[in-house]
């Protein structure tokens, strides 16, 4: 698992059968504390996310097949969870109450 942040929406309107009526999002893997790493991709939402968010993301697609029920799938990076905060070392790095006051 991947942590990222969700930077923006994707819209297509021409698709593949499997993500018709499907949320894609622009997803940025991140460190714990924030910091931007690895290369941005896009990801099929299933926890429900929005921008600014910071979500746990599958970026293997036989994972992304299996939670879909497909085996035929073209899906490689799915959205699987919305991360309520990050803690390491007793040090809290991130909680999403902190996030918009």
């Amino acid at each position: 698992m991947i942590l990222a942040e969700v930077v923006g929406t994707v819209v297509s309107p021409v698709q593949i059968p499997v993500l018709e009526r499907e949320t894609l999002l622009l997803l940025r893997p991140i460190a714990p504390d924030g910091r931007a790493i690895g290369k941005t991709r896009i990801g099929l939402d299933r926890a429900q996310a929005g921008v600014g968010d910071r979500v746990l993301i599958l970026d293997e697609g036989n994972s992304a097949r299996q939670i879909l029920s497909n085996k035929d799938a073209a899906v490689k990076t799915i959205v699987v969870a919305v991360v309520d905060y990050v803690e390491t070392d007793g040090v809290t790095r991130y909680d999403h109450r902190e996030r918009r006051s």
